[in-house]
C-alpha cells in the first residue's frame, strides 16, 4: 500500500523524538507540516526562512537517515518555506526548496521574483537600508568611558568588560547584573552592548527591556506567530534583556523566553540580564529560568561611596563642558548618598537655578537647592555625641582626648573631632574649645587647618576623616 506524506512524516517524528531532546522537538519539529510525497520526495512545510537554515544546520543529518529508513536509499526532502509577501493577497508566498539549494518564491499562480533578506518579522528594523539590519535600540552615551568605577560596582563593570571582549566565549553567561534604582544596570548592560559593537561590528547585538519583549510577544500571540518572534530573538549574537523581574507577571512570555534563552546559549551566544534583585529573590519566575540564570556570574551594584560620588559628578560636568568650585561639588557628593539619578538631578536642578536665576554656582546656593534632595535632620548632633564616635572609631578612651598630652593618636583624634563639631554644630568656636578641657578658639581654628592640610597629603587619614563624615551625617538623620 502507497504512503501517504502524513504517514511517512508521522513515522519520521516517532524516530526523531526518541533522539532529540524534548524542548527542541516542540520548538524545531512539531511546527512543520507534510504537504506532499512524489516520486520519494517528502515535502515539508516550515514556518520560515530562519527555520528552514537551522534544521539544515543542525538537523539535517537526522533528517536525511530518517527519511531513507523510511523510503529507501532515493529518498529526497523538499521544504516548503511560508514568506510574508508585504501586501494583501490572501494567498501565502512560499518559496520551495530542496535539501542545499534553492528554486523561485512562487504564489501558486506566477513566478514572483523576490528579495527576502530577513524573512522574520522584525519588530527592530532601521528604515531607509536595503537590506533589513537590526538596530540594536543602544544608548551611545552608555559606554565603559562614562561609567565611573568604584569598590561599589568593580566586579560587574570588570565582567562586563571581559563579556564584551570575548562575547559567548567566557564563563559569566548569562552575565546578571543586579541593583537598586538608579545605580547604573542599564548604563552598564548598554555600555556591553556598545563595547561589543565597536570591538566585534558583525556581531548582532540587541537591548529590549523586559516589558517590550513582553508586549512584542502579546502582539505576536494576537497574530498567530509566536514562531516568528522566537524565531527573530534567536538570530542575535548579543542579547541585553532589562528589568527582569517584570517577568513575574507574564507566565507564556516566560516560556518564550526559555526557548530563546536555550538557543542562544546552547549556540554560544551571549546573554546579559538586569534585575532589581539577584536571582535567588526573584518571585514569580520560573525554577527552570532562574536555574539558567544562575548559570553564568550574577554581579551587584552598590551606593557609590563619597569619593565614587565625587568621580561621577567630576565625569559628568566635563562631559557637558562645566566648571564648579569644588567646595561645590563636595557638598553635593556628600549630601547626595542616595543612588546616581539623584546625584545627577541634583546638579543639573543646581544648573537650572543658577541659569534661570543668573546667579554663580556657590555653596549658598548649593545648600538651597538640595534642600529638595536632602533629608531635613530630624535631630541636631552634639559636640559629645561626635566626641563618642571619634573615641569609638580610633578606640581611645573619652578622658584622653580632654587631657594634655602629644601622643599623635591622641592629638590627631582631637584634632578631627574638632573639626567635625565646626563643620556639623552651630557652635562657636570658643563653645567647641569648653568642650575639650578648655581649650580656646585659636587652638580650634589650628586643629581645623591641620585637618585640612593632612587630608590634602595623606590618603590614610583622609579615608577615616571622610567615614567619620558618613557617620555623623547618618546620626544627625
Amino acid at each position: 500500500m502507497t504512503k501517504t506524506a502524513e504517514q511517512v512524516w508521522k513515522s519520521c517524528l516517532t524516530i526523531i523524538k526518541d533522539i532529540v531532546e524534548w524542548q527542541h522537538f516542540k520548538t524545531w519539529f512539531e511546527p512543520i507540516k507534510p504537504v506532499e510525497l512524489k516520486n520519494k520526495i517528502l515535502t515539508i512545510q516550515v514556518p520560515s526562512q530562519f527555520f528552514f537554515e537551522y534544521l539544515e544546520e543542525h538537523y539535517v543529518t537526522l533528517l536525511a537517515k530518517t527519511l531513507k529508513r523510511e523510503l529507501g536509499k532515493d529518498a529526497n526532502l523538499e521544504y516548503r518555506i511560508m514568506m510574508d509577501s508585504g501586501n494583501n493577497s490572501n494567498r501565502p508566498i512560499t518559496m520551495d526548496v530542496p535539501g542545499h539549494g534553492y528554486k523561485t518564491y512562487t504564489n501558486n499562480e506566477m513566478d514572483f521574483p523576490l528579495v527576502i533578506n530577513n524573512p522574520v518579522k522584525n519588530p527592530f528594523v532601521i528604515p531607509g537600508l536595503k537590506k533589513v539590519q537590526i538596530d540594536p535600540q543602544l544608548n551611545p552615551n552608555y559606554t565603559f568611558d562614562t561609567f565611573i568605577e568604584g569598590d561599589c560596582n568593580r566586579v560587574a563593570r570588570r565582567a562586563g568588560k571581559t563579556v564584551a571582549d570575548k562575547p559567548g566565549a567566557t564563563s559569566f553567561n548569562p552575565l546578571v547584573i543586579y541593583g537598586g534604582v538608579g545605580l547604573g544596570k542599564t548604563h552598564l548592560a548598554q555600555a556591553v552592548g556598545n563595547e561589543v559593537k565597536r570591538q566585534h561590528p558583525n556581531k548582532v547585538v540587541l537591548y529590549v527591556s523586559s516589558e517590550k519583549f513582553i508586549n512584542q510577544f502579546v502582539d505576536h500571540s494576537r497574530n498567530n506567530a509566536i514562531n516568528d518572534f522566537i524565531h527573530f530573538y534567536q538570530l542575535v549574537d548579543v542579547l541585553i534583556i532589562d528589568d527582569v523581574q517584570f517577568f513575574s507577571r507574564a507566565e507564556k512570555s516566560q516560556d518564550a523566553f526559555f526557548a530563546i534563552f536555550n538557543h542562544l546559549h546552547q549556540s554560544g551566544k551571549q546573554l546579559i540580564l538586569s534585575s532589581d534583585k539577584p536571582p535567588k529573590d526573584l518571585e514569580g519566575v520560573q525554577e527552570r529560568l532562574l536555574s539558567r540564570f544562575r548559570w553564568g556570574l550574577s554581579a551587584d551594584l552598590q551606593m557609590p561611596d563619597y569619593e565614587t560620588r565625587i568621580e561621577i559628578l567630576e565625569k559628568k560636568m566635563k562631559n557637558d563642558g562645566l566648571d564648579m568650585h569644588k567646595d561645590v561639588v563636595k557638598y553635593i557628593a556628600y549630601n547626595i548618598n542616595t543612588n546616581i539619578r539623584e546625584l545627577e538631578g541634583a546638579l543639573i536642578s543646581l544648573l537650572a537655578q543658577s541659569s534661570l536665576n543668573k546667579k554663580e554656582i556657590d555653596l549658598d546656593l548649593a545648600k538651597k537647592v538640595l534642600k529638595n534632595f536632602v533629608k531635613t535632620s530630624s535631630k541636631e548632633i552634639t559636640i559629645d555625641a561626635i566626641q563618642k564616635m571619634v573615641c569609638d572609631y580610633f578606640d581611645v578612651p573619652y578622658e584622653k582626648l580632654l587631657q594634655k598630652t602629644r601622643k599623635r593618636e591622641i592629638v590627631q583624634a582631637r584634632q578631627i573631632t574638632m573639626y567635625l563639631a565646626k563643620t556639623f554644630t552651630k557652635n562657636s568656636l570658643k563653645t567647641i574649645g569648653e568642650h575639650f578641657g578648655g581649650r580656646d578658639h585659636t587652638t580650634v581654628i589650628h586643629s581645623c587647618q591641620t585637618v585640612k592640610d593632612l587630608m590634602d597629603t595623606d590618603s590614610m587619614f583622609k579615608e577615616s576623616v571622610l567615614e567619620l563624615q558618613q557617620k555623623v551625617q547618618l546620626a544627625a538623620m
